[in-house]
């Protein structure tokens, strides 16, 4: 049975064990939490002008605000400002900088699902991060930039943390997405027909919706079963999330269990130092976690220029 941790005191060696074994943490927003959704405000409100961004499927087509998406989603991954702000958020959270690798923050936006639920706006199903190719210690961070509604936030399966599921993870590697697929998101406005890891079973119950404040951040293992709620509701919702490892668990080989996740290739190169925002992870810990699938021309690293288009 996982366990809800709120604004918890734990240090950070003792929340990662905690989130290992599928607890998730919700914390209150901050000074940098607050920066940080404000500069995605700020983004997407110049970029919907004069629409409010959380209606803005009341005013253009799904082809339009993919269009518009497609321009100041890699804006804000690539804004100096996030390699920041999130640096001061991890330190905010007790971690040592010098030991903690994170990876480019994603603006992600679920519309109205009879409006714009694929491509660069895609409404994922449940899943694990870890069938796409992230490894087990990878620790995911997810901040809302406007209030949500239970109707429209992220949802959690935690009864199948430690329960297999049964699905196609095996389809994904990840060098093979990173230069087939990525940049295709914005072509897929009325259906998504890249194929993706999904569960190939019923799953029992419905998931669990966590509502922090706009600012408030939710933390979790990329082990962690979790979706895109379908959005039932009349607005928008934006939100940030990023993701992180720890240096000395990817050295020890330490996160959670891999109940199920048959994906290859892997995202280790994807990370680079909070202490200094560009120093990746050592190559030779990178290779404890390849197969043998990265080929040069299809090694993609943070901010290339894959990543930038």
């Amino acid at each position: 049975m996982s366990a809800l941790f709120i604004d918890a005191k734990l240090g950070d060696e003792a929340r990662r064990h905690r989130l290992y074994s599928g607890d998730i943490f919700i914390f209150s927003s901050t000074d940098a939490t607050e920066a940080l959704i404000q500069l995605a405000r700020t983004m997407l409100e110049q970029a919907f002008a004069p629409h409010d961004p959380c209606s803005i499927h009341k005013h253009k087509s799904a082809e339009e605000v993919a269009d518009i998406l497609a321009k100041v989603k890699p804006a804000f991954i690539h804004h100096p400002e996030c390699k920041r702000l999130i640096p001061l958020i991890m330190r905010e959270r007790g971690i040592d900088l010098e030991k903690l690798y994170f990876d480019v923050p994603r603006m992600r936006s679920a519309y109205p699902s009879h409006f714009l639920s694929s491509g660069i706006a895609y409404a994922f199903h449940p899943h694990r991060d870890t069938w796409y190719s992230a490894p087990m210690c990878q620790i995911n961070w997810w901040l809302p930039i406007y209030p949500v509604d239970p109707n429209n936030a992220m949802g959690f399966y935690p009864d199948y943390f430690d329960v297999p599921v049964k699905n196609n993870s095996e389809i994904y590697n990840y060098y093979e997405w990173n230069t087939k697929n990525r940049a295709t998101a914005a072509q897929h406005v009325k259906s998504d027909t890249r194929e993706q890891p999904k569960p190939q079973q019923q799953l029992q119950g419905q998931s669990l919706r966590y509502l922090p404040p706009p600012g408030g951040m939710i933390a979790f293992s990329g082990a962690q079963l979790h979706e895109t709620v379908p959005n039932t509701t009349d607005m928008a919702r934006y939100s940030i999330d990023f993701r992180t490892v720890h240096i000395d668990d990817v050295a020890a080989r330490h996160g959670a269990a891999n109940v199920d996740t048959r994906a290859t290739g892997t995202t280790m190169r994807d990370y680079v130092c909070a202490a200094d925002g560009q120093s990746p992870l050592p190559e030779e810990l990178v290779r404890m976690y390849d197969d043998g699938t990265a080929t040069d021309d299809k090694i993609l690293r943070f901010g290339d220029r894959l990543a930038t288009a």
